[in-house]
């Protein structure tokens, strides 16, 4: 069996483990399984689907990867790629009693995977707010959320810590904290010779810190679902354990897929490769004690500039401009910073909570601005499934997609004005239609870097 690609210190760890069995080695040099996860809410691609993924429901492995760039559907949020091992998220949160229209908070959100997978389960109760420190990472898992067109919607910038502002508000916290990554080897082989003892310590220590800052934010009663992307004890049943025992919360009992293990001393579990058809991964799920209270916010201000707060549009004027391309009943719109949005009514308030104390990057869809023109949509409203109104729009072919989502304008018949345009009728964004020729209103940090073909 050829080791020499792994740390030796990993190899040692795994030999003397026999929870974990030294087939994991083979396994970890064999090829990882594609797989995807479909939108429920948009049309079906044609994907060379396999069979479907037990644990979730929308999961399908592939036979073999495609070009997703080169797929309109993908940039229309029609699937989303993700790996198996964490689709089984769905499996644990189908099993979970929760509240009606609870509030999620997936702390450590990008690039999107499992927070786009917690909007299909909701699908569109409730409110998830997916968060992400690093900033350039917050900005992809605002694309990805706003591609799978939901309208509960929110994505924040924060520190763990910064969370405390919203002590009790939470009914379920989502932690996939960032860990020594041994279960993505087959995907990132530089992670291999990175690997060290002292990293998979520091990573135990960071996960405590990160779950000791945001625990106040979960209500008690609330629900915690942790997982990782690793193999080892210290960041997995030993964490589960401390937050038993330092924290105050009780694990939960879980039904499983039969390819997925019980952890060391039944705590959690886990996805082996070369048992599981999955990359590595643990999850558990535990109850934080004490009896339900109250939703609260501190509303603790934001140090430094003052931060602009949405305020509601409610003149027939303003309205008015926006009836022919967005479904106004059951919202209100709101005007913030430059822009017009929608919050769902049932959960305004507790959206309107987070962007008082926190870093907003989405707040709810936004539906376009006010020009002296008229209302000029934005990219988020088309691809909104229930909050946008297509009465006609413009079909393009597959290489006029490609191309429209590359930034080009090409000659097209159409109406003038501002127009849809899709693609197998479902929807990537807006035009201008001049005539002769149209504006390409496709996000430009968005658009297609590669060569077509």
């Amino acid at each position: 069996m050829e080791t020499l690609d792994f740390h030796p210190d990993f190899v040692k760890r795994v030999n003397v483990d026999p929870f974990l069995g030294t087939s994991l080695l083979d396994a970890l040099n064999n090829s990882a399984p594609i797989s995807v996860r479909r939108n429920p809410k948009k049309i079906e691609a044609e994907l060379p689907t396999s069979q479907h993924i037990d644990w979730c429901e929308g999961g399908f492995f592939l036979s073999e990867r495609p070009s997703f760039t080169l797929d309109p559907l993908f940039h229309a949020g029609s699937y989303y790629p993700q790996e198996a091992g964490s689709m089984v998220i769905d499996t644990v949160l189908r099993q979970l009693t929760l509240p009606e229209s609870p509030v999620v908070l997936d702390l450590c959100g990008a690039p999107g995977g499992k927070s786009t997978l917690v909007l299909s389960y909701l699908n569109n109760q409730g409110l998830l707010v997916s968060n992400e420190v690093i900033q350039s990472r917050a900005r992809i898992l605002k694309e990805n959320s706003i591609k799978w067109g939901f309208s509960n919607s929110i994505v924040t910038n924060n520190d763990p810590s910064e969370f405390q502002r919203l002590p009790n508000f939470f009914d379920v916290l989502l932690v996939d904290a960032p860990c020594s990554g041994e279960g993505m080897f087959r995907k990132d082989p530089t992670a291999r010779k990175e690997w060290s003892e002292d990293n998979v310590k520091l990573c135990a220590a960071r996960q405590k810190r990160i779950l000791g800052d945001v625990w106040s934010s979960l209500k008690p009663g609330g629900l915690l679902i942790y997982s990782t992307c690793t193999f080892n004890e210290n960041e997995n049943e030993q964490n589960v354990t401390w937050m038993q025992e330092e924290l105050g919360a009780e694990i939960i009992s879980l039904e499983m897929p039969s390819q997925f293990q019980k952890g060391r001393g039944e705590v959690g579990h886990y996805a082996i490769p070369g048992k599981t058809n999955a990359e590595g991964f643990y999850i558990a799920a535990l109850r934080k004690n004490g009896e339900p209270l109250p939703r609260t916010s501190s509303g603790v201000e934001m140090k430094g500039k003052k931060k602009s707060k949405p305020k509601n549009i409610t003149r027939e004027k303003d309205l008015s401009q926006l009836t022919d391309l967005v479904k106004l009943n059951e919202i209100k719109v709101w005007r913030w910073k430059d822009f017009l949005l929608a919050l769902p009514e049932e959960t305004e308030e507790l959206m309107l909570s987070v962007s008082d104390t926190m870093r907003i990057v989405k707040l709810g869809t936004e539906l376009g601005t006010l020009a002296r023109k008229g209302f000029v949509p934005s990219h988020d409203l088309s691809m909104n499934v229930s909050l946008r109104r297509v009465d006609k729009s413009i079909e393009l072919n597959r290489i006029e997609a490609l191309k429209y989502l590359k930034g080009e304008t090409f000659a097209l018949s159409g109406d003038r004005g501002m127009q849809m345009v899709t693609y197998n009728n479902e929807p990537l964004g807006w035009i201008k239609h001049l005539g002769n020729r149209f504006n390409n209103g496709y996000p430009k940090e968005w658009r297609i870097k590669m060569k077509l073909n």
